[in-house]
């Protein structure tokens, strides 16, 4: 009988099993959109243009993320520009807005997006960082109005046809994670960066209003779901940080997220749900702990520029973190030996100790060439005791 996917990931999460490669994809291993492209352009096969195919080329381990309930932030939303395609993520709002177009120059694109967000696109990088121009949420007037998209129980919620997909979710062997929001990320969305800080110290009505209006909607959600789909892990999407630290305080972290964190992590747990994970980008060595306290277990990406070290953190925290990511991309930009140096002084521990994922420290970037890819994987592989890649014809 074929070994349990979904088993081993319970397993690897609970350091019940040590020792074991376990390369999920999609999230912790992934792509940026450009990147497959540019692989099949260097002399990848042509079929690795197709995100599954590509998947399965490098022999990746599927978790399946709960897509379908409408409950996070997902990088879905696809416009075409000039031919490129401009991906982007909104927060879980129903009806979305249209699509409108507001002016072009030579080279940029402005419209409103599906978020309600104004930016500016640049046309010939559509996946660089737009320029925010507008957010939906200014003041109570807005946020009153922007709230009635946020109602947990608007049908399109959930797939229309609930009781099949719970079916088929429920018979898959494989790790199934459900979206379970965003307490500083999505307000981040709704009103921009710097409006957003300064009404923590400006409007902190304002703030606990909108964060309090997440926590019921997935309060809700997570019940509704629960009752019928098996759920594995639940994740957090917060992006919060920056190179050297959080950007808000941690006493503001207490007063605002703690408590509905709190809130959450403890539904999860009683449901049985004790693996919880947080993508969040920047240095996290101030959050982690916060996160810990408020029930938050699981971290992704540790970017290694950021000074997230995540063999320090095993020693810190022990089997209180369950941790992903932190091989550095930088090194793969740097020839093999600096790709097996970076693996070989990090992998062979925190494999050996447990509850840790491999992959690089957030999507692959297109300047990573194809053939140093290959040869981490194939590098990691190696710790683990498998073969290299197949690399079947596609």
């Amino acid at each position: 009988m074929a070994e349990s996917l979904r088993q081993r990931f319970l397993d690897i999460c609970r350091f019940k099993r040590t020792g074991d490669l376990c390369l999920l994809s999609p999230w912790l291993n992934d792509f940026w959109v450009e990147t497959p492209g540019v692989w099949v352009s260097q002399g990848a096969p042509a079929a690795l243009a197709n995100p599954r195919t590509l998947r399965d080329y490098f022999e990746f381990e599927h978790i399946r993320v709960l897509r379908e309930i409408q409950t996070g932030l997902f990088m879905d939303k696809r416009l075409d520009v000039l031919g490129q395609t401009y991906v982007y993520a909104i927060p879980p709002i129903l009806p979305t807005y249209d699509v409108r177009m507001l002016g072009e120059d030579q080279n940029t694109l402005t419209l409103a997006n599906e978020g309600g967000q104004v930016v500016r696109i640049d046309k010939r990088d559509p996946q660089k960082m737009p320029m925010y121009l507008d957010h939906p949420v200014k003041d109570w007037t807005t946020w009153k109005e922007y709230r009635k998209r946020l109602d947990p129980n608007s049908p399109e919620r959930f797939p229309a046809d609930w009781p099949a997909y719970a079916a088929r979710m429920n018979a898959k062997d494989e790790p199934l994670l459900l979206n379970v929001g965003s307490f500083f990320g999505f307000l981040r969305e709704w009103m921009g960066l710097e409006p957003m800080l300064f009404a923590l110290h400006d409007e902190p009505g304002l703030i606990e209003d909108m964060m309090d209006a997440i926590c019921e909607l997935e309060i809700t959600c997570i019940t509704r779901a629960m009752e019928h789909v098996r759920v594995d892990a639940a994740m957090f999407w917060e992006d919060m940080a920056f190179k050297t630290g959080p950007l808000i305080s941690p006493k503001m972290f207490r007063q605002f997220m703690m408590p509905r964190y709190k809130v959450i992590t403890d539904l999860l747990r009683a449901k049985g749900v004790d693996i919880i994970f947080v993508d969040s980008d920047g240095g996290l060595n101030q959050l982690i702990p916060l996160w810990l306290e408020s029930g938050v277990n699981f971290f992704w990406p540790l970017e290694c520029a950021a000074g997230n070290d995540a063999v320090a953190l095993r020693k810190k925290y022990g089997t209180d973190a369950i941790l992903g990511g932190n091989i550095d991309k930088r090194a793969l930009l740097k020839g093999k030996d600096m790709i097996r140096q970076e693996v070989m002084s990090k992998v062979p521990y925190l494999l050996e100790t447990g509850g840790y994922f491999p992959s690089v420290d957030h999507f692959v970037p297109p300047d990573v060439p194809f053939e140093n890819f290959v040869y981490l994987i194939n590098t990691l592989r190696e710790v683990g005791g498998l073969p290299p890649l197949r690399q079947p014809p596609l």
